[in-house]
């Protein structure tokens, strides 16, 4: 691979969807965080779909919530006190659920009974019996359901997934994944609460476990080793993808530090380096054996939008899932997360131990 043939196939990697070429549909939002600042405010001003109403138990934090992050749509937006009035209201096309991962499950089978369409934030739900129900649920109903993984709609990954797919490093041999972040916070914090399923995993290694799985598929075998905090959830976890045909993934996630967020893609003729934070808009570089150099720029992008956007298209063409983020590939997430809890012995409160 000489330097000049990567710089021409520099200019032939795909270009992910324009979000605000995707159809306008109508969001309601469950849970006023932070996570549903950001993606708020990406629908607002990246795509042409609008925030129409907000779901929260602080009727003041809901209002406040619409004014920082709706622009000219705050105005208009209605504020519901209780999840079940925003799921019930009919001007809503779809909701967006971002309450913690120990209520995901209960809030989408709330929305998905009252026939709204769902995007659930990552982790999906708690584990894999919780997230069949949901799409057992949503099958029942005829409505969309996908988890907002929101690193598969990303204009980098489409890109980095086409270089592989063209075979520019050959034969893939292993990845390499991290998302480390250092967090001081109280022991009631959701972060670190086992009743709101806190921890590492769920929050932060979901990242490097489905860009696991998004490059290589469903692995043949896991080992995981981890640390618990004083509460009891997951504060560190190291992991080993196996996979036939000697390739493997190393994959890592703490609470207790920063760590690079980067990622890395070796194959037989080259290898591919994600720019921390990985999982996020970012610039990659492939280098080929002879150390020939292509590089992908990052983009000016916020990023949620294509997720968003992604919805509004499956729903307006009827459809019940994303391709890019199916049932099956939660599932099979999840499936690996719940034998990465079950080899450092995490259960939280309310569920059954994992398979």
């Amino acid at each position: 691979m000489t330097e000049s043939s990567v710089a021409q196939n520099a200019q032939n990697v795909p270009a992910s969807p324009a979000p605000l070429e995707a159809p306008s549909i109508r969001w309601g939002i469950l849970g006023a965080g932070g996570i549903a600042s950001s993606f708020a405010h990406a629908v607002t001003t990246e795509t042409s779909s609008h925030v129409v109403a907000i779901g929260s138990r602080d009727p003041q934090r809901a209002r406040t919530f619409a004014d920082t992050n709706l622009g000219e749509d705050a105005a208009g937006v209605r504020i519901h006190a209780t999840y079940e009035a925003l799921v019930a209201d009919p001007e809503i096309d779809a909701v967006y659920v971002a309450t913690p991962h120990s209520h995901h499950h209960e809030h989408a089978l709330l929305a998905i009974r009252a026939g709204k369409n769902v995007l659930v934030e990552k982790a999906f739900t708690r584990n894999e019996a919780e997230a069949e129900e949901v799409f057992a649920a949503a099958r029942e109903q005829g409505v969309f359901v996908m988890e907002a993984m929101w690193t598969r709609f990303l204009p980098h990954v489409a890109a980095l997934r086409a270089v592989i797919a063209r075979g520019d490093i050959g034969d893939v041999v292993s990845l390499a994944a991290d998302h480390g972040q250092f967090f001081d916070v109280p022991v009631e914090h959701r972060l670190v609460n086992r009743d709101l399923a806190g921890g590492a995993l769920l929050d932060l290694g979901v990242y490097p476990v489905s860009f696991a799985h998004d490059i290589l598929g469903v692995p043949a075998s896991i080992t995981a080793v981890g640390q618990l905090t004083e509460t009891g959830v997951d504060g560190q976890i190291s992991m080993i993808f196996d996979y036939p045909g000697n390739v493997q993934a190393l994959l890592h996630t703490t609470l207790w530090a920063k760590t690079p967020t980067t990622a890395t893609i070796s194959g037989t003729r080259g290898r591919i380096e994600v720019d921390g934070n990985f999982y996020v808009p970012t610039s990659f570089r492939v280098i080929g054996l002879d150390g020939s150099t292509l590089t992908y720029e990052r983009p000016s992008i916020t990023g949620l939008e294509f997720e968003a956007a992604e919805v509004a298209r499956r729903i307006t063409a009827g459809q019940t899932e994303s391709e890019r983020m199916s049932w099956q590939g939660t599932l099979e997430v999840l499936r690996s997360m719940d034998e990465i809890r079950r080899q450092i012995g995490l259960v939280y409160p309310g569920e059954s131990t994992p398979r």
